[in-house]
């Protein structure tokens, strides 16, 4: 398996990605895709049914964590630095959200990040800028990866 599918595999094997019911699409040059399909779990308010605008900020940052470590020419430790998230609208209730990451540049210690949670491509729920550290030199820790 080459390294992408290694991330995506366990990246879709997160206990947050898992418990939440998410899936990982793409992982790879700089790029993340992740699909969340709808369930009552994880409604912010019952009475309207929209998804709590927690889960869309996790899967923003999962999403962007995925792009930055497919941008990198070997694997390293990163952790989210600043993540500012606009939202644009609440989603639908009962449709699958749909998260897209693009690693914009990466210097010696941050790495820059856009990301775009939506319904339809082109119609955000909500538009995300992030900064992920690097930390060169640092052993990554292994993914958990369940095995086939």
């Amino acid at each position: 398996m080459d390294v992408s599918g290694l991330i995506k595999r366990g990246m879709n094997q997160t206990a947050y990605i898992e418990a939440i019911g998410g899936e990982v699409l793409h992982v790879g040059g700089g790029t993340g895709k992740m699909r969340l399909p709808y369930s009552d779990k994880l409604v912010g308010d019952p009475d309207s049914g929209v998804v709590h605008g927690g889960v869309i900020t996790g899967c923003l940052d999962h999403c962007c964590g995925m792009a930055v470590v497919s941008a990198l020419r070997e694997a390293m430790p990163i952790a989210t630095l600043d993540l500012r998230i606009d939202y644009m609208k609440p989603a639908t209730p009962g449709a699958e959200i749909f998260f897209e990451a693009k690693c914009i540049r990466v210097t010696h210690e941050i790495a820059f990040v856009r990301a775009s949670a939506f319904h339809t491509e082109g119609d955000p729920i909500a538009l995300s800028t992030g900064a992920f550290i690097i930390t060169r030199g640092a052993v990554p820790p292994l993914p958990h990866v369940k095995a086939d």
